[in-house]
C-alpha cells in the first residue's frame, strides 16, 4: 500500500510542485498585507485624536464628494471604535475604493490604494498571474491554481500514509528536524517534519481556498457540512440586501441607481429644499453605537448599516439593519446569530482560509505554515534528486 502511495505522492509533487510552492508563499505574503500596509501608511490611516466630538458625518462625506469626478459617488462610510482610526469613505468604483478622512479636522487624507507588492502577490496567489479573458475564454491561471490545490491535498495525505510512523518513540523521532547529521538529513527531516506540523492547517487552507476555483466543489464542501448554497450569478453580479445594491465582492451602491456622491451634494447646495441623502447618517450611527456596546466597526450606507465585533471566529460576522433613508429609523435587524446557514459559510472560509478565526496566534501560524508548505516541494525535489543520482 505504501509503495502504490509513494508513486501517487512522487507523480503528483514533480509536475505541480513549483506551482505550489508559489501558492502557499504568496499566501504568506499575504497574512498580514493590512498590518503591513498600515504601518507604511500610518499618515492614511490614523488621525492625530484632538479634544472635542468628531464632525457630523454628513459634513465629512460633503467634503470627500466635492473632490470626486462626477463618474464617482459615496456609498457608505465605515467608522471604527478606535477614537484614532480614520473614517472610511466607501466609494461606487473602482471596486473596494475608498478615501479617508480626519474626523476631527475635516482633513481629506488621501485614497486607499492596494500595494503593488500584494496586488501582485494576491494575483499569483489567485491566478498566476492571468486575467480573466473579456471574451470569456478559459481563465487558466485560475484552473491552474485550482487543479495544482487539489493536487496538493492528494500530495499530503499520500505523504502522511507514508510517513505516519507506527509508534510513539518512532512519532517522536519524526518531528525533530537535525542539523548536525549532513544536508541530506536536514532536508529529509524539514520535508518529513514539516510537513507533519503544517499538515492540518495546510489541509485547511487547500480545502476552503478551492471553493473559489470550481463551482462543483463549492456546492459539494457546502453539502458535505449541511448547508444549502444560494444560487448566485457570476462575477460581479449583484445581490439585493436591505435595500442597497451590492457586487459578488461586497461594494454596496444606491439600490435604484442614483448617485449618491458629488452631484447630489451640488443639488443640495443649488438647492436647499433638497435634502442630503447622508443627512441621517450620523442618526443612525449614533443609534447603533449605542446599541452596541463593544462593536468593532459601524458601516453606514443608503438605507442600510452593519456592525461587526472583534471576537474570534467568522470574521465577516456582522449584525445587519436597514434603515429609513428619510428619517433614519431602524425598520428591520437581522443579527449575525440569525443569519442563514450559507451567509455564515462564506465567512467561515474566508476565516479559516486566512486563519484570522482565532485572532493573531492562528494568524502566525498559517503563515508559518503557508511558509513550511512553500517549502516542501522544493525539498522534495531535493530529495528525489539524490535518490535518482541527478545531483
Amino acid at each position: 500500500m505504501k509503495k502504490a502511495f509513494r508513486k501517487i505522492h512522487l507523480w503528483l509533487s514533480v509536475p505541480f510542485g513549483l506551482i505550489i510552492t508559489v501558492i502557499c508563499l504568496s499566501g504568506a505574503a499575504l497574512v498580514f498585507e493590512d498590518e503591513v500596509t498600515e504601518l507604511c501608511r500610518r499618515d492614511l490611516y490614523y488621525v492625530e485624536k484632538v479634544s472635542g466630538a468628531p464632525l457630523p458625518v454628513e459634513y465629512l462625506i460633503e467634503k470627500v464628494a466635492g473632490t470626486l469626478p462626477d463618474s464617482v459617488a459615496v456609498t457608505g462610510v465605515s467608522i471604527s471604535s478606535d477614537a484614532e482610526r480614520a473614517y472610511q469613505v466607501n466609494l461606487s468604483k473602482p471596486r473596494r475604493a475608498s478615501v479617508y478622512v480626519d474626523q476631527y479636522t475635516g482633513e481629506v487624507k488621501g485614497r486607499h490604494e492596494r500595494a503593488p507588492f500584494f496586488l501582485t502577490m494576491f494575483k499569483l496567489h489567485r491566478w498566476l498571474l492571468d486575467g480573466m479573458k473579456p471574451d470569456g475564454g478559459i481563465f487558466w491561471g485560475k484552473m491552474i491554481v485550482g487543479v495544482s490545490t487539489l493536487m496538493f491535498v492528494f500530495v499530503l495525505i499520500s505523504g502522511i500514509v507514508i510517513w505516519w510512523p507506527r509508534t510513539k518513540k518512532a512519532l517522536k523521532n519524526s518531528l525533530k528536524i537535525t542539523v548536525g547529521k549532513g544536508r541530506r538529513r536536514f532536508w529529509y527531516d524539514l520535508h518529513v517534519a514539516g510537513g507533519m506540523y503544517a499538515l492540518v492547517l495546510l489541509l485547511a487552507m487547500a480545502l476552503t481556498g478551492l471553493t473559489w476555483s470550481f463551482s462543483w466543489y463549492r456546492a459539494g464542501f457546502y453539502k458535505v457540512f449541511g448547508v444549502e448554497m444560494k444560487q448566485r450569478a457570476g462575477h460581479g453580479a449583484l445581490q439585493t440586501v436591505h435595500g442597497t445594491l451590492q457586487t459578488a465582492h461586497g461594494t454596496p451602491q444606491t439600490a435604484h441607481g442614483g448617485k449618491s456622491g458629488r452631484n447630489s451634494s451640488e443639488e443640495g447646495r443649488g438647492n436647499r429644499e433638497h435634502t442630503s441623502p447622508y443627512a441621517c447618517w450620523q442618526q443612525v450611527y449614533e443609534e447603533l453605537k449605542a446599541r452596541n456596546a463593544g462593536y468593532k466597526q459601524i458601516t453606514v450606507s443608503n438605507g442600510s448599516a452593519s456592525v461587526s465585533f472583534e471576537r474570534f471566529g467568522n470574521q465577516r460576522a456582522a449584525d445587519r439593519y436597514a434603515f429609513n433613508p428619510q428619517d433614519g429609523e431602524i425598520t428591520e435587524v437581522t443579527l449575525y446569530k440569525d443569519t442563514d446557514a450559507s451567509g455564515k459559510m462564506r465567512g467561515w472560509i474566508y476565516s479559516v482560509h486566512v486563519g484570522s478565526w482565532g485572532g493573531m496566534f492562528t494568524r502566525i501560524l498559517t503563515f508559518i505554515a503557508a511558509l513550511l508548505g512553500g517549502t516542501l516541494p522544493l525539498t522534495g525535489y531535493y530529495l528525489w534528486l539524490r535518490r535518482i543520482r541527478l545531483i
